[in-house]
């Protein structure tokens, strides 16, 4: 066994030359030569080539876990400008299984069944990982941008009594033997929440029980969820939708910048005042009388956005209040219209948010309106009866921001371990 010794990342190898370090990590290649063998070993920050004399170490199969100590040895060839020699090897995990892919090779030729139904391995893959950092990044800004707007971060129940938006495709489960589901949405606790904290924040997963089988959906996905209070109306929240992106985008740069790098991704400029285009005007350019958009409308319109003001963002407003849900507040003098929004971006819709009902008596009325009974929302009611201030939220996609970010052909390609209407596994 190797004496125990301060780990030291691959990455690190450059602040230790001439001296005797341990790396752990797994075995990403082995080259047996006839006089030397080269292992070339991985860590959560990048590579580090290993250098044996003879054959030692040539049958060890590859993503074995290993504890290499050595001395660091200047060598531009190496990854990183330096490698390790004379080396002490030992195997910390059981020798590996052949991997369903060649986590070694630059590129992954095997299609994404493969690569969803084997993710504890294939993700292992650094073009494979790189866009869940991009990812891990994301939240870290989106947190960043919000805590600097003075938003608290809460925590809200999955599991609810009723459906969380009227209509609303959900998973049913038993709770103790009562009937209970799994929750479409934070809608109802973070508006509450505005009542207790003024502005509040959560990221967490959300389910959606729609048979829906394409390349942009999911039945579990991590959705970004912002409230705030005593706004003025939709384009108060807008602003913040505006921050979390630019924020998003930074802390991508900053904390992602090797996934970037290694993607070819494009990161995109966050205009300091996205261009926005009313529902009625864009159904007008699309020629087009439907009460939502279509994915090729998006398209249109965002390639329409870049052309016309060099934005790959675009917030669509006043969509058509039948098209939203019952808290949604409508557009004063064109009520049927609301005061909501989607942000586009890259031809995708990746945010809906929009100024929310806030009195009591205008909750009833919208649910008489809808022919809803108020049995089902009596405690989500009560908030409202007791005074809650002008509000308006937001929530945003993860992994369709990750996806779009990445030029991914699939949400499941940014997804960790996705959930949809055929894969509950792994």
């Amino acid at each position: 066994m190797i004496h125990p010794t301060a780990r030291v990342l691959a990455a690190e190898l450059p602040q230790h030359e001439g001296t005797t370090v341990e790396i752990r990590g797994w075995l990403h290649r082995r080259r047996a030569l006839k006089n030397v063998t080269f292992l070339i070993l991985r860590d959560r920050s990048g590579l580090a080539q290993v250098v044996v004399s003879g054959s030692s170490g040539s049958d060890i199969p590859e993503e074995t876990v290993l504890g290499i100590r050595g001395t660091v040895t200047a060598n531009s060839q190496a990854p990183g400008g330096f490698e390790l020699t004379s080396p002490q090897i030992e195997e910390l995990s059981s020798r590996a299984e052949p991997s369903p892919i060649d986590v070694y090779r630059p590129t992954v030729t095997a299609g994404l069944p493969v690569v969803l139904d084997h993710a504890p391995v294939t993700l292992r893959h650094p073009s494979l990982r790189a866009p869940h950092e991009i990812s891990a990044a994301s939240v870290a800004g989106f947190r960043a941008a919000l805590d600097a707007l003075d938003f608290t971060e809460i925590h809200t129940p999955k599991v609810v009594s009723s459906a969380t938006e009227s209509g609303a495709n959900v998973f049913a489960l038993d709770w103790f033997g009562r009937p209970a589901f799994l929750a479409q949405s934070p809608q109802f606790f973070k508006q509450t929440a505005v009542g207790i904290f003024e502005r509040v924040y959560e990221t967490g997963p959300v389910f959606r029980a729609e048979p829906h089988d394409t390349a942009r959906h999911l039945a579990q996905y991590t959705s970004l969820d912002a409230e705030l209070g005593f706004i003025t109306d939709h384009r108060d929240v807008m602003a913040v939708v505006r921050a979390a992106v630019a924020g998003m985008t930074a802390a991508v740069a900053d904390k992602a910048e090797h996934a970037v790098e290694l993607l070819g991704v494009k990161l995109p400029v966050v205009p300091a005042e996205i261009p926005q285009l009313h529902f009625a005007d864009a159904m007008r350019m699309v020629e087009s009388d439907e009460p939502d958009l279509a994915p090729a409308h998006e398209r249109w319109l965002s390639e329409w956005a870049l052309r016309e003001h060099g934005s790959e963002f675009l917030f669509v407003t006043g969509y058509p209040m039948r098209k939203r849900p019952f808290y949604t507040h409508p557009e004063p003098g064109r009520e049927e219209y609301s005061n909501s929004f989607d942000l586009l971006f890259r031809g995708l819709e990746l945010v809906t948010g929009g100024q929310r009902l806030h009195r009591y008596e205008d909750y009833i009325a919208a649910l008489a309106a809808r022919g809803e009974s108020t049995e089902s929302y009596e405690s989500y009611l009560s908030v409202f009866a007791h005074g809650m201030p002008p509000h308006g939220g937001f929530a945003l996609g993860l992994e369709r921001w990750t996806a779009r970010l990445t030029e991914a052909d699939n949400v499941r390609r940014a997804t960790l371990f996705p959930r949809d209407l055929h894969r509950l596994t792994p």
